[in-house]
């Protein structure tokens, strides 16, 4: 049971690095998160129930995590230094100029919006879940996923210089 625990976890490693890259802006502290997260699931591996999925429990304690990192540092002024974002595969995925500044602009972006916003836009938008998955996932209802989203999507959409549709 604990090594079959160890390999759903080792294969989730590259899903955790995205969502962590989402909420803090950067590889380093997003590596850094994922791997608080790691050993604190290790830790607490029989707590985990079998059955479940283990990508909601893992998204949930990152999240945690970095709620908990954010409240003890928010005296210090932002975290995220807009100059040192980084591009989280490293071009592959942009290959042309424009699209690799786009990606580079919309992390910036990204890393500027509230903490609930940012969690919500990177599982649906960058990691694909559900409304209803992402609002299991950080125990919120639907709607709340819905309203965080929007708001998200509609702070990004000027500073990525985009212009939104007529609202409806």
């Amino acid at each position: 049971m604990a090594d079959l625990f160890r390999q759903d976890l080792v294969a989730l490693v590259p899903r955790l690095r995205r969502f962590a890259y989402g909420l803090t802006g950067n590889r380093q502290d997003g590596d850094d998160l994922v791997q608080a997260a790691c050993e604190k699931a290790l830790r607490n591996a029989a707590q985990f129930q079998p059955g479940t999925r283990m990508d909601s429990w893992m998204y949930r304690i990152i999240q945690t995590l970095w709620i908990d990192d954010r409240r003890r540092h928010m005296r210090h002024g932002p975290a995220i230094d807009p100059a040192d974002v980084d591009l989280s595969d490293e071009g592959k995925a942009a290959s042309l100029p424009e699209d690799r500044m786009m990606l580079a602009r919309t992390r910036a972006a990204m890393a500027t919006l509230p903490e609930p916003q940012r969690a919500v836009l990177a599982l649906v938008a960058i990691e694909g879940l559900s409304y209803r998955e992402a609002a299991e996932t950080l125990d919120i209802p639907v709607g709340t996923v819905m309203s965080r989203l929007s708001r998200a999507r509609e702070a990004l959409l000027p500073k990525l210089g985009l212009s939104q549709g007529p609202r409806q």
